[in-house]
C-alpha cells in the first residue's frame, strides 16, 4: 500500500469508513467513524479508496446530563455566592 494523502476517505475490512489524519512510509492513521483513530503499519495495511470527500463530522455534543444540568441552572438563574444577600 502506499502513502495516503491527509482526509483522503478509505474503507477498512474490521473498522468499516475512515479519513486518513496522518501517513508516511512507516505508519498511517486512519480515523474511523465508529472506532475512532487506528494506526497501521503503512506496507501491510489493507483499505479500499472510497471516491468523494469524506463527510464531516458532527461537533461533538454535551452529554444529556449535563445540557440538563445546564439548562436548569440557567433557568434558575447563576447561584449567589456565599454570604451575600439575594433580593
Amino acid at each position: 500500500m502506499q502513502i495516503l494523502r491527509q482526509a483522503q476517505y478509505v474503507k477498512h475490512g474490521q473498522y468499516g469508513l475512515g479519513v486518513v489524519t496522518d501517513s508516511n512510509a512507516e505508519r498511517t492513521t486512519i480515523d474511523f467513524d465508529l472506532y475512532g483513530q487506528k494506526k497501521f503499519v503503512t506496507q501491510l495495511m489493507v483499505v479500499e479508496l472510497m471516491a468523494g470527500e469524506a463527510p464531516k463530522k458532527p461537533a461533538q455534543s454535551r452529554p444529556k446530563k449535563m445540557a440538563a444540568k445546564l439548562a436548569a441552572a440557567r433557568s434558575k438563574g447563576t447561584p449567589a455566592a456565599p454570604g451575600s444577600t439575594r433580593s
